[in-house]
Formats: C-alpha cells, sequence, structure tokens
C-alpha cells in the first residue's frame, strides 16, 4: 500500500457532513435578515401612522396609512390617550420556505401630538396664517428686524 492511500475520499466524505451545516447556517441567515427586513418595516409603517395622526388625519386613516407601508399580514392598532397619538405595528414573520424555523412576532411603536398641539388649540400660541412659517420673523419684531442687512455673497472661508 502506498503513503497517503488510506485517506483516498476523505475529502469528499469531510465535504459531505459540512454541506448541511453549511445550508444550515446560510438558511438561518437569510431568516435572521427577513427578521430584521420586517422589523424595519415595521418601524416605517409606525412612523407613517405617526405622521398621519399629527397631520389630524381621521383614526381610521392613520391605521390604513401604517397598514399601508406595513409588511404583509400586519396588525396595525391606533390609540389617542389625551393629545398624543399612539401607533402600533406588528407582524408575524414566518418563512414560507422552511417549516422548521419558529416563526417570530416583530413590532414597532410611534407616538406623536395630534394637530390641535401645534398651535390653534385653545389656551396654545395661534396657528400662523396660511402662507406663513412658524418662527419667521415679521419686519418689526425679532431677530431679522435688528441683524443688519449685508449685501453681496458671503464667504466661510476665513471662519
Amino acid at each position: 500500500m502506498r503513503p497517503g492511500q488510506g485517506d483516498r475520499g476523505a475529502v469528499t466524505a469531510e465535504a459531505a457532513m459540512a454541506l448541511p451545516a453549511l445550508v444550515l447556517v446560510l438558511a438561518a441567515g437569510l431568516w435572521a435578515i427577513s427578521v430584521v427586513a420586517a422589523q424595519l418595516a415595521c418601524v416605517d409603517a409606525a412612523r407613517a401612522g405617526a405622521r398621519a395622526a399629527a397631520r389630524g388625519e381621521p383614526l381610521e386613516a392613520v391605521r390604513a396609512a401604517a397598514l399601508k407601508a406595513a409588511p404583509p399580514q400586519a396588525n396595525a392598532s391606533v390609540e389617542q390617550q389625551g393629545d398624543l397619538f399612539k401607533v402600533r405595528v406588528s407582524a408575524v414573520v414566518r418563512p414560507n420556505w422552511a417549516a422548521v424555523m419558529p416563526s417570530i412576532t416583530v413590532s414597532a411603536t410611534a407616538f406623536s401630538p395630534g394637530e390641535s398641539t401645534h398651535g390653534g388649540a385653545p389656551g396654545g400660541p395661534p396657528a400662523p396664517p396660511v402662507g406663513e412659517e412658524r418662527g419667521a420673523a415679521t419686519p418689526d419684531t425679532g431677530p431679522a428686524a435688528e441683524a443688519p442687512l449685508t449685501a453681496g455673497p458671503q464667504s466661510n472661508a476665513g471662519r
């Protein structure tokens, strides 16, 4: 018998043993990526719902805005606590390619004050007229009237 002849086929046997483990690690990695993607989608959906609530849309429209951005088969709930809106989006993530992988529930919650707290509310500051921005100084008051006006381009080169 020649030296090394007893090891013939050992690489093939080792590869046959390692390949299922490699496939399992790859499947777990893909599963983790899909769970993270669903979590991010829930965060985006909850924020979309909170923005709709901040605009003063009805609760059903807020829920619809959240579900529009949510992953498939997601649930959304909207609660109003005084002037604060709470939008919660949750989804169960199941891999359709592997029955042995567990399902995981991901969720996100976003809060937003209602539009009535931004101005025009009883006892609050008046809402700005249409076409004007909040914090814009008027010609006779505020920091813009006190600052001297300069002409020409300004440079930050010497700063």
